[in-house]
């Protein structure tokens, strides 16, 4: 789940807390971020349907994800975990893969792969209850990674890249209630935990625009900073270097835990929580901004 805060709820948390296995598509350059092959990540993990906890859709892309990563020689494991929600005991995994570059300090890059069990935002209200595909709310994000994994098992960045797709981000209906894997694994964080983070959710919109979210602004404005830097050097257009909303998010747990972490996020999608999420409004365009900009910062040592 993502909202939007005022900045008073802002100034309040900030000053309380101090974030099916198949062959894998080949790139013609895997030392570059390939944009036609993350939309194939896309498109793979909407083909299973709705992923939210409890149905067939989450098992099976739970798979997914792990053989994607295995494809990629991260060592993939599922961090398994139960969480009571209401009356409901939900059975989670957040997904990790890590890159151990050398001599170097630890990034965290993640995404929700779990999407919405209600489109609570639908147009329709019969379909209120339906829950969604998830092309922008959870697969694009995950895209993006999973080709970062890519392009990390077959080159060098000075730092070891943890790749972490929560689960349970969106499944609830008050605030104590989302954001369940990022909780769980910023209190679980592993003996050499990241030192910053980057957070990826819906970027995948067409017309993307991504503005400086304001909890990242606040607690992690040094990766800010190097991310729209390198973004404007790239001329990637859809970095805006301007503040937006504030929005509730899985780097919150993260920030809070003491791992600095921005969200890359365009919150501006009229498709959300709706089941017109489909990957028809995405692009591999988007896909590829995003992870361009990324890749650069991590093989240039900016963050």
């Amino acid at each position: 789940m993502k909202r939007p805060l005022a900045a008073a709820c802002l100034i309040a948390l900030w000053v309380a807390t101090g974030g099916c296995r198949s062959a894998a598509p080949a790139s013609p350059d895997p030392a570059r971020f390939d944009a036609a092959v993350a939309w194939t990540f896309l498109e793979g993990q909407v083909a299973l349907g709705p992923r939210n906890p409890g149905s067939p859709g989450h098992e099976a892309c739970r798979q997914y994800l792990l053989a994607r990563l295995a494809d990629y020689a991260g060592s993939p494991v599922s961090q398994d975990f139960t969480v009571q929600v209401g009356q409901e005991n939900l059975s989670l995994s957040n997904i990790i893969a890590t890159y151990n570059h050398p001599g170097s300090p630890h990034v965290l890059l993640c995404a929700h792969w779990d999407t919405r069990p209600r489109a609570d935002h639908d147009p329709d209200p019969a379909k209120v209850n339906d829950p969604i595909l998830g092309a922008n709310d959870g697969a694009s994000g995950v895209a993006v990674l999973l080709e970062l994994a890519h392009v990390l098992s077959t080159t060098t960045v000075p730092y070891k890249v943890s790749i972490v797709l929560f689960d349970g981000e969106d499944y609830g209906v008050t605030l104590d209630e989302y954001l369940l894997g990022s909780t769980y694994y910023a209190a679980h964080l592993p003996s050499d935990p990241p030192t910053r983070g980057i957070l990826l959710d819906m970027v995948g919109d067409k017309d993307l625009t991504i503005q400086q979210e304001q909890y990242s602004l606040a607690y992690a404005s040094s990766i800010v900073n190097a991310l729209w830097s390198k973004a404007a050097a790239l001329n990637e257009s859809a970095f805006v270097p301007q503040a937006g909303y504030a929005i509730y998010d899985d780097h919150l747990p993260l920030n809070r835990a003491g791992v600095p972490t921005v969200d890359l996020i365009d919150f501006d999608y009229p498709y959300w929580h709706t089941t017109q999420d489909t990957a028809d409004k995405c692009s591999a365009s988007s896909l590829g901004s995003v992870g361009r900009v990324i890749l650069a910062t991590l093989r240039e040592g900016l963050l």
